[in-house]
């Protein structure tokens, strides 16, 4: 066996040798990386070392000088635990360097615990398992539909400007997760054939062996969901390199089921499970790299390996710079250029606002229709769909105009995600995260419980996905309790980085969803409601320039406020027709469709529109009153409901919950009297 002893004859080795010796390097730093921080997981990394070793050096594409080449073939570690295996690889590219690796899970390293999606060469954040997977099959829906998009152009260069593999590695963990085969059934459904995943079988958890838990047959659930499975020997190469051949062949998306060792080339522990969530024992690392080949030194990473590892860096770009050359060329067509300046290049064309007539009553989720209407006619790259919902969520127009994505017909714009809420947010996030696409996905207020895992991953990567969530209160009415939100809106609005709007009537809605269209940063929901509203009297115009700063004026009076009232939603008309009940006092109504914008304002603007001083402030928002005490103050009055609701029709549970205007005049006075 070579070793480190005889590396200056590097190059006389064979290419076997070559790769055996470089994936044992890469064993040594996951197990010195995880030693050395006393944190770790460096029994999953050394399982499927060979097949991330293989794919990197041999298949995956992208461009050496550019980690955000758009064709490039996305690769997911949807076991984030893994992840100095994914550092190892980003070390031998050239993206981090042996210092990163050095100061593995450190503050303010690039090297954190899980990989993040600001590391170069990292796709998107993993940690929680199946969420990896779940991005990957959005990441492969985003592929299929722009391929298809640019095919439908019918240029001489379309056909080369999309067209990559989504690569998904993933642990025993990841499958038992819910999410994972919900989004598995859905990729299998929609033929994402670019689509491949290696499932590193090692029966081995942080708790002991797989079998304690688990034994679903997972060649058959695969393959019962349409996809093209193999079973191989996780560590002989010829297989690894030979199954990913077959899967990129295949017109089905891939299960690679890879049977591997925990901890493989261990001295004495292989297959043992403590060494998933735990560093190796001081005298195991060494006894391992005796048996591996590598000096006791720490942290070896020789050049030889390194230079073998990027033998197809040349042609790699020279791939790149040939598509660049092709997108060059492509633009020289008005209807490409502007294509690949929406979806590469990330700009925005304008958009215009539907039609709503003052005093029309209006449901906002029939306005948030509408407006997808408008939008989708100027932004091709719009697409998303409803978690079976397309009736109540009114995404049904824009279903039967752009038709559904299917196997057969990859160009749909509408994605029917059937009852999987959660594996539908985690997809939008993998969309989004692949550029090029602008997603949506609706589905009920109180469903947001099911997808808060996404909602909070999508927040942490920045990731730009429109959450539309109707039927947003007790107004849902007869379907009872459990189908009436009552502490979602401020359940979400504790996410960070998370734009929630509630808007107050249809035009509100529409300038909601533009500003959810525009933040490039920022994922938005938009809570909806499902009874109608009055139209705002104001125009356009006027209305956008309070919504862009999270809270404005409605309805003013002439001198200093007595009463402000602070409302969102439908409870915003429902203050204005209450103000008509104090003829005696000086009013303010304010609108406060997104708290988010309105706390990043000055507070010279804060203060203007709701004064510190010298006034009774009234929140209103058919929810949970909690939360709203920072904007009433100490003797303010928060109106809401702080419990479950009841089956009845919306209007009688008005009544019985006290949000008629009589009953909100009611409790302010009696508020006031007490306060006095």
């Amino acid at each position: 066996m070579n070793t480190f002893q005889n590396i200056s004859n590097f190059n006389s080795w064979t290419n076997i040798e070559k790769d055996r010796y470089a994936v044992s390097v890469i064993k040594g730093l996951v197990m010195d990386a995880t030693r050395q921080a006393n944190s770790g997981h460096p029994g999953g990394p050394m399982s499927c070392a060979d097949f991330a070793y293989v794919l990197f050096s041999n298949h995956l594409q992208f461009n050496p000088s550019n980690a955000q080449w758009f064709n490039r073939d996305r690769f997911i570690l949807s076991g984030g635990h893994m992840s100095m295996l994914q550092y190892s690889l980003l070390l031998m590219i050239g993206w981090l360097d042996i210092k990163d690796i050095r100061n593995f899970r450190q503050f303010g390293s690039r090297t954190p615990g899980h990989p993040e999606v600001e590391i170069p060469g990292v796709e998107c954040t993993t940690g929680p398992l199946g969420q990896g997977f779940a991005m990957g099959v959005g990441m492969a829906h985003a592929e299929a539909y722009l391929r298809n998009l640019f095919l439908q152009k019918k240029n001489n260069h379309s056909d080369k400007i999309i067209n990559h593999f989504t690569y998904v590695l993933a642990s025993d963990g990841d499958l038992q997760e819910p999410v994972t085969l919900g989004s598995a059934s859905l990729a299998g459904h929609l033929g994402l054939s670019k689509l491949i995943v290696f499932y590193d079988a090692n029966s081995a958890q942080i708790s002991g062996k797989t079998s304690r838990s688990d034994s679903t047959d997972y060649v058959k659930v695969f393959d019962g969901f349409n996809w093209h499975v193999q079973v191989i020997d996780g560590h002989d190469h010829d297989s690894l390199n030979d199954a990913i051949r077959k899967a990129k062949e295949s017109d089905k998306p891939s299960l690679i089921v890879g049977n591997t060792i925990m901890a493989k080339g261990t001295a004495t522990m292989e297959g043992d499970h403590n060494t998933h969530g735990a560093p190796l024992p001081e005298e195991e690392i060494i006894a391992t790299k005796m048996k591996l080949g590598l000096p006791p030194e720490e942290f070896y990473f020789p050049r030889e390996v390194q230079k073998h590892f990027q033998k197809h860096f040349n042609i790699m770009k020279e791939k790149a710079n040939e598509w660049d050359l092709n997108k060059k060329h492509a633009c020289s067509s008005n209807e490409m250029k502007e294509l690949i300046s929406l979806c590469i290049n990330d700009e925005l064309r304008d958009t215009e606002y539907p039609e709503f007539k003052f005093g029309e009553s209006i449901a906002t989720r029939k306005a948030f229709g509408a407006t997808l209407d408008k939008f989708s006619e100027a932004i091709p790259n719009l697409i998303g769909g409803s978690a079976d919902l397309e009736p109540s969520n009114y995404t049904g127009n824009f279903a039967k105009k752009y038709h559904d994505f299917t196997a057969g017909h990859q160009s749909g714009r509408n994605i029917p995600f059937g009852v999987r809420e959660f594996p539908m947010a985690a997809m939008l996030n993998g969309m989004a995260l692949h550029g090029g696409i602008i997603p949506f996905g609706g589905t009920f207020l109180v469903f947001s419980d099911y997808e808060r895992p996404a909602l909070r991953l999508g927040a942490i990567q920045n990731a730009r996905v429109i959450h539309e969530f109707t039927h947003d209160s007790f107004y849902v009415g007869e379907d009872g309790p459990t189908h009436q939100p009552i502490e979602h809106a401020m359940s979400l609005r504790s996410i960070p980085n998370l734009n929630v709007f509630r808007p107050a009537d249809a035009k509100e809605t529409a300038i909601c969803f533009k500003i959810a269209i525009e933040e490039k940063h920022t994922p938005s929901s938009l809570l909806l409601t499902r009874q109608g509203v009055p139209v705002l009297e104001q125009n356009y115009d006027e209305i956008e320039k309070g919504v862009r700063k999270g809270a404005y004026i409605v309805k003013d009076c002439d001198e200093h406020p007595e009463l402000v009232f602070i409302a969102t939603g439908s409870e915003v008309s429902l203050a204005i027709a209450s103000s008509n009940l104090f003829s005696e006092k000086n009013i303010r109504i304010v609108s406060m469709p997104c708290m988010e914008i309105f706390d990043k304002q000055t507070l010279d603007y804060k203060r203007k529109i709701i004064p510190h001083r010298r006034c009774l402030k009234v929140t209103i928002e058919a929810g949970v009153t909690q939360g709203w005490e920072k904007f009433s103050g100490v003797n303010g009055l928060n109106i809401g409901i702080d419990h479950y609701g009841a089956s009845a029709p919306g209007k009688i549970l008005a009544k019985e919950f006290g949000f008629t205007p009589k009953k909100i005049e009611k409790k302010i006075r009696n508020h006031l009297k007490n306060l006095l």
